[in-house]
């Protein structure tokens, strides 16, 4: 079972468009893979981090990395799946990158069903060879 992630991060990584940059791709892998440890609950997904990240939701709601790790581990909402349906646009600046993107997010919140469609800006911040999420906003895409 190893094998499935190497050939899902081969297929995803060649997947992108050649006119993507050797950062650009880097940094939108940490997003697919931020959206596959939200997928799985798995708590690895701290690692993606900066100690200061912001997350706005679409409901309004602000959180800090400690209120996320309250709100992750209590699994108050589960994602079934996350799909990423669009990257509209990557900007870098000296060690920070802008995305925007959308995603697909279905699952359950406080046990209830639920799917939207979400347009996301994040800024990532290479930390020592590391990219880390420094800030996330989601709106969402009313149909």
């Amino acid at each position: 079972m190893r094998f499935f992630p190497i050939l899902f991060l081969f297929c995803f990584v060649f997947g992108f468009s050649q006119n993507y940059s050797k950062d650009e791709k880097a940094v939108l892998l940490e997003a697919k893979k931020l959206d596959s440890l939200m997928t799985n609950n798995d708590t690895q997904i701290i690692d993606l981090f900066c100690s200061d990240v912001s997350f706005g939701h679409s409901n309004g709601w602000i959180q800090n990395l400690e209120d996320f790790k309250k709100d992750f581990s209590s699994k108050k909402a589960l994602y079934k799946e996350i799909k990423q349906t669009e990257v509209s646009e990557i900007k870098k600046f000296k060690n920070t990158f802008s995305i925007r993107r959308k995603i697909k997010v279905s699952g359950l919140y406080k046990n209830q069903d639920f799917e939207m469609n979400l347009s996301l800006l994040e800024i990532w911040i290479k930390k020592k060879s590391k990219w880390k999420l420094w800030s996330r906003q989601s709106v969402e895409i009313k149909p």
